[in-house]
């Protein structure tokens, strides 16, 4: 997998535990264009911290561009912002 660290638009679904669930997200491309995935399947969620930010890590499978693709979000704890983490 290839480390993008991609800032990234997500709709997530907020249980009341209080942990995201990302349910779909948008990412810009290089030309300007603009792309929507929905997660079909969180395979594993983990939770580190990186240089003292809390971090989510989501493992997900999705269908992209007609292949079955795994990736991983990630989702920043004190700021709430979402990045496309690895593809």
């Amino acid at each position: 997998m290839k480390v993008l660290m991609k800032p990234i638009d997500m709709i997530a679904t907020h249980p009341r535990e209080g942990i995201p669930i990302p349910f779909k997200y948008r990412i810009s491309s290089t030309d300007g264009t603009k792309k929507v995935i929905k997660v079909d399947k969180i395979i594993h969620r983990d939770e580190e911290k990186l240089a003292g930010n809390r971090m989510l890590l989501y493992r997900c499978q999705s269908v992209i561009n007609g292949r079955e693709r795994i990736y991983e979000l990630k989702y920043e704890v004190s700021t709430c912002r979402w990045f496309l983490f690895k593809i």
